[in-house]
């Protein structure tokens, strides 16, 4: 960990050094997300034994707390982006939102087969990343303008969700799983492009915006293939 050293716009003195920035910013990027996996399966395997009754008998209050930790773990780790608490609270985030898989593992493990269907979502989601961060790192665009079309596309999403949530519709669950699909795949190619172009330069928030979008990927994929999974 004692390389993982938050950088901030300006550590860097003149043009030259502006591809050194960019290597160290994603590479400590891609460090971080790769160690912020091991609380999440740890986070995951504890959900997975835990009872989550208490959320179907209060589905309302549940889903207000569930949002109360994404969002206020996001805004704590963007407070301390720029220290080592930063990395200390992307790592907590990480291992509860890993416990919050809990219900949809749960689900698909009654399935027969359950553990294949988790590992071709796994696998799914990496090949997305690895392609769409590849097209990031090595257009020769500028994908910085995307950015004000993913930030409506991120308050329609939500608003669908919690649209969603009160008219249980399954045709705009459908949709939503797709826009997820689509939305977390684009903020994956845009984030590296704005590394890769000098245009993110602390590497906690980069890490933390790749983060959720993997989740995001991996539990729509999951919940899609669970739509033809096999029941024991």
């Amino acid at each position: 960990m004692a390389d993982l050293q938050p950088i901030q716009s300006g550590s860097f003195g003149g043009a030259g050094d502006l591809a050194a920035r960019q290597h160290r910013v994603l590479r400590n990027t891609y460090l971080l997300l790769a160690l912020t996996m091991i609380p999440t399966i740890i986070g995951a395997a504890i959900g997975t034994n835990i009872n989550f009754s208490f959320m179907r008998a209060s589905p309302g209050l549940s889903f207000m707390a569930m949002l109360a930790v994404f969002y206020g773990g996001i805004f704590a780790i963007e407070k301390n982006n720029d220290n080592g608490l930063g990395v200390g609270l992307l790592l907590l985030f990480t291992l509860l939102m890993g416990v919050l898989l809990g219900p949809l593992f749960q689900h698909i493990l009654g399935f027969t087969n359950g553990v294949q269907l988790i590992m071709m979502a796994a696998g799914g989601t990496a090949a997305v990343f690895f392609v769409m961060a590849g097209i990031g790192t090595t257009t020769k665009r500028d994908l910085s303008g995307l950015g004000r079309f993913l930030t409506v596309g991120a308050v329609v999403i939500m608003l669908a969700v919690v649209a969603n949530f009160f008219l249980a519709s399954p045709v705009l669950y459908l949709t939503l799983l797709a826009a997820f699909v689509l939305f977390s795949s684009l903020v994956i190619m845009w984030q590296v492009n704005a590394i890769v172009k000098g245009g993110e330069t602390n590497y906690i928030s980069a890490t933390l915006t790749l983060y959720i979008q993997v989740y995001n990927l991996f539990s729509v994929l999951l919940q899609l293939l669970g739509l033809g999974g096999r029941s024991d």
